[in-house]
């Protein structure tokens, strides 16, 4: 076997490994260069430990072959996000020596699913090279659930993809490249991750370029740009009141917040539904009419409370409100969970609280199918919407034919049911994951917002959804250590564990 032969076998944990590796070399770039020499240290020597110990790895496992493909595919899915974030606490550990290794694992889990929960919500707590550890973690796990819809996920129906092909989870069906069908699972990682890392970076690229351009300190700039891209809405604040970029900052994060309604910009697996013009793609459809809807309801709810204010005749505070409730909506329907500059100015013009249950339910529907955002996924909501639109028409005219195809047959049918399945899946998860909360003597408001931030990996819901912040620095260790396993479920998605540990999946 050549050298060429044993990198496209090595297996996917060593892989990501590897990149984990090379990625810990960025902080400890800026560390060197900010002339702080402990954290520099702290990164370089564990980004070296970890390429020694992945080239071990690598070689003592260089001719394993799995007897199960399909099942050892999303085993490697959950060995990722059991593994990896152990790697990552390690350079935190020792770069912030007052703190437990505990919080750094909890830290990295919700930057590597894109949730973006954090424990360091100090001012200061945290040094600009760890900031940037965070979002470069939250970047890469962006790029590895890009890779893995793709690589992994698309080829056995899972991630959404079941809506669009009607066929069962978890099993592969016709229509697939021959790559798909017959290449190992690390080859065909590879080589989406050969595919997709140009374009992901150098749209990072794009957008970091822009907000310095239009004024922004470099590291913040870079930060939410890799934030943005990614959808964990990393920062070095829980919102944007920082940038000096102010408005026109926040219009940039907007457009390439985009990306997350729809996988249509992006190369890899494609389907019918995501053929023909833009308008008429039903996530991008519906995408607008969510947003558009939350932002009229918003607004005029705002408007109600600054007629008994008497703040009308404010148009300028008025048209921040607007603008600040339009960035909400398009945030945390992408599961990123930026709060605009403007929010604030909007709820001190009207005078009203933040309206949580919104949020909740932005989160919940949550972005495309096979993109970096989470929660139900657009896509599901839109087929179970047809597939109630054509029930209604039939209690109307029983005799009536559908039409539109095959593809929205299949939709309304076969897609539906997997979107249902899906749907009370999550529904069953928010349940059992809010009373273990609740058992761990957390409140039950507190419990339900927890967990629908960790499901929808959205984990700035926490400060801006219940009636008082939560900290999750005032967690016990068994609330972060279930809040971290939530996160991974909401990432992976109940149907892909389902698919893991069902019986019919071993003899494949």
């Amino acid at each position: 076997m050549t050298l060429r032969d044993r990198l496209l076998a090595a297996p996917l944990l060593v892989i990501l490994s590897a990149l984990s590796g090379v990625a810990m070399f960025l902080p400890a770039a800026h560390a060197t260069l900010t002339n702080m020499d402990q954290v520099a240290q702290s990164f370089f020597y564990s980004g070296l430990m970890v390429l020694i110990v992945t080239a071990m790895v690598w070689l003592a496992t260089s001719t394993w072959r799995p007897r199960n493909l399909a099942r050892s595919q999303l085993a490697s899915l959950v060995g990722a996000y059991a593994l990896m974030p152990v790697i990552f606490a390690v350079p935190v550990t020792q770069a912030l020596p007052d703190t437990s290794f505990m919080n750094a694992w909890f830290e990295m889990v919700s930057c590597f699913t894109t949730t973006g929960a954090s424990l360091y919500d100090t001012p200061g707590r945290l040094a600009p090279s760890l900031h940037l550890w965070r979002a470069t973690v939250g970047w890469l796990g962006g790029l590895f659930i890009l890779v893995t819809a793709t690589a992994i996920l698309a080829p056995m129906n899972l991630g959404g993809v079941e809506v669009m092909s009607g066929r069962a989870p978890g099993r592969g069906g016709a229509g697939l490249s021959q790559i798909t069908k017959v290449a190992d699972p690390s080859q065909r990682f590879l080589r989406y991750t050969m595919v997709l890392f140009p374009i992901y970076s150098g749209l990072t690229l794009l957008l970091w370029l822009l907000l310095m351009i239009a004024g922004e300190v470099n590291l913040l700039a870079l930060i939410h740009a890799m934030g943005t891209l990614s959808t964990s809405g990393i920062g070095l604040d829980g919102d944007l009141s920082m940038l000096r970029t102010g408005l026109v900052g926040e219009v940039l994060i907007v457009l390439f917040l985009m990306l997350a309604v729809t996988r249509r910009f992006l190369p890899g697996a494609q389907s019918a539904l995501m053929q023909g013009p833009l308008h008429r793609d039903p996530e991008v459809r519906l995408a607008a009419i969510v947003i558009a809807t939350t932002t009229a309801v918003l607004f005029f709810r705002h408007f109600i409370g600054a007629i008994e204010v008497e703040a009308t005749d404010d148009a300028a505070s008025a048209l921040r409100a607007l603008w600040g409730t339009f960035f909400m909506a398009v945030s945390f329907l992408t599961t990123t969970g930026y709060e605009s500059g403007e929010w604030a100015a909007a709820r001190s013009w009207s005078g009203l609280p933040s309206p949580g249950l919104v949020l909740l339910g932005l989160a919940i529907i949550g972005g495309g199918v096979a993109t970096t955002a989470g929660g139900v996924k657009l896509l599901r909501v839109y087929a179970l919407f047809r597939h109630g639109e054509r029930e209604l028409e039939k209690l109307i005219h029983p005799s009536s034919i559908g039409g539109q195809g095959s593809q929205a047959r299949r939709l309304r049918r076969e897609g539906a049911y997997f979107a249902w399945l899906f749907f009370m899946l999550f529904a069953l998860s928010i349940a059992v994951s809010t009373a273990a909360l609740s058992l761990m003597n957390l409140p039950f408001e507190d419990a339900l917002v927890l967990t629908l931030a960790a499901l929808s990996t959205t984990g700035q819901l926490a400060d801006l959804a219940g009636s008082t912040p939560i900290r999750y620095a005032e967690l016990d260790n068994a609330a972060k250590a279930f809040l971290a396993m939530v996160m991974v479920v909401g990432r992976l998605e109940t149907l892909a564990l389902l698919a893991l540990f069902a019986p019919s999946s071993w003899q494949r």
